[in-house]
């Protein structure tokens, strides 16, 4: 028991708080950046060179074991100007900060927005809405009904492969 047990020399007890002493700031110093890369959207870019993103992660709640949406706000560098409201960009941390708040830098435009094409008919498109007119297809194409039969036989003949080999 503590009561008990002989007092700690006064040399041993410094020396251990120096040594936690040490760790806090070896821990401080490598705390400043957490993650090295990191995945977000912009949300804004009104500032020069900077490019504001949300960065959303999903994060434990241990008593209720559900999972909710944790999102942060960085400032990153973006030297070219490069990035629009609505991409999705891949941030790297910087070895020391740029400024008081911008501490990362754009390293990659993932997703362009406005720039996604869909598999099947070839076309940009947002969610379900075209940019492009679907009525004028290539002749070497066919319709889209025609592409849609494909798919399902493929899929199908896949499966069934599948399974055989499975057997």
């Amino acid at each position: 028991c503590s009561v008990c047990a002989a007092p700690r020399s006064t040399s041993s007890r410094n020396t251990r708080i120096e040594a936690e002493w040490v760790i806090y700031k070896m821990s401080t110093r490598t705390a400043s950046v957490h993650a090295k890369w990191i995945i977000g959207k912009v949300i804004g870019t009104k500032m020069q060179k900077t490019a504001k993103v949300r960065v959303t992660r999903l994060v434990l709640n241990s008593y209720l074991l559900k999972f909710y949406n944790k999102r942060k706000t960085y400032f990153a560098h973006d030297a070219e100007e490069q990035c629009t409201v609505g991409d999705v960009v891949l941030l790297k941390a910087l070895p020391e900060r740029r400024t008081k708040h911008v501490k990362h830098e754009v390293a990659e435009i993932v997703f362009k927005v406005g720039n996604i094409i869909d598999p099947i008919t070839k076309k940009r498109c947002c969610g379900s809405r075209m940019f492009d007119p679907l009525t004028d297809f290539d002749s070497d194409m066919g319709s889209l009904n025609d592409q849609f039969k494909n798919l399902e036989v493929n899929a199908s003949q896949s499966n069934s492969e599948h399974k055989a080999s499975t057997n």
